[in-house]
């Protein structure tokens, strides 16, 4: 049930299979864009965040600078205090921004992080971004106005603006960051979720199916196993259940099939029986009657006639009618008896020649030569008698079908645990309408012959587990002058130094020698 594509449960299961994984790999797809896009989206918006934080900043020291006169020359201690309240001011309302004032000579004049969530404040500048803030706040200046920048990393994307600012301290900048872990944001928990969703599913549908295959499998090749099995009378054996609802559906089907199928075996047995019994009734009164009707004949004329000489006449076709019915009988009885071959070693050769010379007197009278060609020397296991006498039906059968001047060939070949016997002539062939029936009892295509013959070779080749078959004729020729096709019996026997094994059903194309 097991290449090719084809339309099987398996197939259409490991196709579903790919659909998933297919299905799996585009979403997971689609999940990666959507995070992509989301961080994207968080970036932007930090960058949003610090810009109006940094521009806080520079409102609140220009708020912090008015009213001053002249411009300072020096940043102490006071100052930077200041300038940091400021920073916080500007900074409360952004979490998660830093950020300070820095000036060209003095460096940072200010730091603050009001929305740290540490266990105290954060006063000190990030050491790892030091160069990174140096470098805005100097693009900030030199240009004069405000420059943004984001450093990315492998788990968060670094934003930082710087502004500048108006007032009476000289070359001072704003400027702010903020940090966008990308890695442990709302988005990036989706992902990790609908990613371990996906795994949990393909790989719960890929151990369901693995094991759907795997019981679907052993269960199927169960069911092959015990239909596969030889039954005495060649039924249907009966099936167990598997255990899967679906399967024992098709095994209850298939026990109801079997037993109307033996139901029906055993009907169609019946009426083959009686119609066999009521050919061969219909053919024993025919071949009984016919003898019986000229027994009667002549001795009803053999008493109205005064000639003498007529009851001798009477009495010698009485015997010669006897002696068809007791040759009628014995064929009967050998037909009909038991047939348990007596399995002996026998020189095949031998065999073919004796049945050859038994028949040489009629051969000769025919002038019909019987060849027996070269067998292979080997000693088989066979019931000799019983051999002996098909071939000698078949040899009978022959040559009362040989012309005048033909040839009688026996042959034997060896090959494949088996042994076929072959008798050909060159006569006529067998008719059409008589080769489907042609071993079957009182079937003959000669007005003088019981159609016996053939079917006690049947039965002898039944009894030895083989088989007799009439092999297909040659091509007719076109020409008018090309022998007659003839005839090929071949008795196909199996040997039983090895496993015998049923024959063909089937006649493989042979031509006759």
């Amino acid at each position: 049930m097991y290449i090719l594509i084809v339309n099987s449960l398996r197939t259409h299961l490991l196709t579903l299979w790919a659909l998933l994984l297919a299905s799996a790999g585009a979403t997971g797809y689609l999940l990666t864009e959507f995070y992509a896009q989301s961080a994207a989206v968080q970036v932007a918006q930090a960058e949003v965040e610090v810009a109006r934080s940094c521009r806080e900043i520079g409102d609140r020291f220009a708020f912090f600078t008015a009213g001053w006169s002249g411009g300072a020359t020096e940043i102490d201690d006071t100052l930077k205090g200041q300038l940091t309240d400021v920073v916080v001011t500007a900074l409360a309302g952004h979490p998660g921004v830093e950020g300070g004032i820095w000036t060209a000579g003095a460096g940072s004049a200010a730091y603050a992080f009001p929305t740290y969530e540490g266990t105290g404040p954060k006063t000190d500048l990030p050491s790892a971004e030091i160069d990174t803030i140096r470098r805005i706040n100097a693009e900030t200046l030199g240009g004069e106005r405000p420059v943004a920048t984001r450093r990315i990393s492998r788990t968060q994307t670094l934003v930082l603006q710087g502004c500048p600012l108006r007032g009476p301290i000289h070359g001072a900048t704003a400027w702010t960051m903020t940090r966008v872990h990308t890695d442990e944001g709302r988005a990036y928990g989706q992902l990790l979720a609908g990613f371990g969703f996906l795994a949990a599913t393909v790989l719960g549908s890929a151990l369901i199916l693995g094991r759907l295959l795997w019981v679907l499998g052993r269960r199927i090749a169960r069911l092959e196993g015990q239909l596969g099995r030889e039954t005495p009378e060649g039924d249907l054996p009966r099936l167990a259940p598997t255990g899967l609802r679906e399967l024992d559906r098709l095994v209850e089907a298939l026990n109801a099939a079997g037993l109307r199928l033996g139901t029906a075996r055993q009907r169609a047995a019946e009426a083959e029986r009686l119609a066999a019994l009521g050919q061969l009734t219909a053919g024993i009164a025919h071949e009984i009657r016919n003898p019986l009707a000229a027994i009667r004949l002549k001795a009803e004329n053999a008493l109205a006639s005064s000639d003498p000489a007529r009851p001798r006449a009477a009495l010698d076709l009485v015997l010669a009618q006897v002696a068809r019915l007791d040759r009628l009988t014995r064929d009967l009885l050998s037909l009909t008896q038991p047939r348990t071959p007596v399995l002996a070693p026998v020189d095949l050769a031998a065999v073919l020649e004796a049945s050859a010379h038994l028949h040489d007197d009629l051969a000769r009278e025919r002038g019909v030569r019987i060849m027996v060609a070269e067998v292979p020397e080997r000693r088989v296991r066979l019931d000799e008698a019983q051999v002996r006498r098909a071939l000698d039906n078949l040899v009978l059968n022959a040559l009362q079908h040989s012309p005048a001047d033909g040839t009688v060939r026996l042959s034997a070949h060896l090959g494949n645990g088996r042994v076929r016997i072959r008798v050909a002539d060159r006569g006529p062939g067998v008719a059409a309408a008589l080769r489907e029936r042609l071993f079957d009892p009182f079937v003959t295509g000669r007005p003088d012959g019981t159609g016996l013959g053939l079917a006690i070779v049947r039965e002898i080749a039944r009894a030895h587990g083989g088989r007799v078959h009439l092999a297909a004729p040659p091509p007719a020729s076109p020409s008018p002058d090309a022998p007659d096709p003839g005839a090929t019996f071949e008795i196909d026997l199996p040997l039983v130094d090895q496993p015998a094994i049923d024959p063909p059903d089937t006649d493989p194309p042979e031509t006759a020698p």
